[in-house]
């Protein structure tokens, strides 16, 4: 299966726009896709997208999913692990980075000033 992403050279993002809440997600949390798409239903495709976290925003249970994920936190702050009422958990700075395989649990997350996520998500074999 060829590899779903158009051919884009450097150009600048217009980060006032294009925006949305990404489905199960809270209000303050939005995610702008930059390339490609994600078939969750028949687990093909890669995504890149950006997540921006507002201020005070969390999640309030893991995620778990069925695909490959790679995260770099470009901006702001991100708490991994939080309760349910958004406390607690392990701060982390810009410029930090994970990856998961499928169905790996993860979060709860939250944001005390807010944050720009970089996400890359793909489905075995790409």
């Amino acid at each position: 299966m060829p590899v779903n992403k158009s051919h884009d050279e450097f150009y600048t993002l217009d980060m006032s726009k294009g925006w949305e809440v990404p489905a199960g997600y809270p209000a303050g949390i939005q995610q702008k896709i930059l390339s490609g798409a994600l078939d969750e239903v028949n687990n093909r495709g890669t995504r890149t997208r950006l997540l921006r976290f507002q201020p005070g925003v969390y999640t309030t249970a893991p995620f778990s999913h069925d695909y490959w994920e790679e995260v770099y936190l470009m901006e702001g702050d991100l708490t991994v692990g939080n309760d349910a009422d958004g406390n607690g958990g392990e701060s982390f700075p810009p410029h930090t980075y994970a990856v998961r395989p499928p169905h790996a649990p993860h979060g709860p997350f939250k944001s005390q000033k807010g944050c720009i996520l970089l996400e890359i998500h793909y489905f075995d074999p790409v």
